[in-house]
């Protein structure tokens, strides 16, 4: 997977809701349920109401966070 790969991906589900599921290591894990706001071009911006995060694409290529995607009812 790539960086261009990852980008392509990403830019088809912008203003989508995702959960992100971010690798903490010695197998502690964060969940954030957040829109997928902007993207730049070494990183991305999710956005809460009340959080604003920002992660790498070299994130999600070594593994250290698992994108999904939330369904709408």
């Amino acid at each position: 997977m790539s960086k261009t790969t990852v980008i392509k991906y990403l830019k088809k589900h912008l203003g989508e809701e995702i959960v992100i599921k971010y690798n903490l290591g010695r197998n502690k894990f964060e969940t954030y349920r957040v829109v997928l706001k902007r993207l730049y071009n070494h990183v991305f911006i999710v956005d809460d109401h009340s959080l604003t995060r920002c992660f790498s694409y070299s994130d999600i290529i070594m593994k250290n966070i698992k994108i999904y995607l939330v369904k709408a009812v």
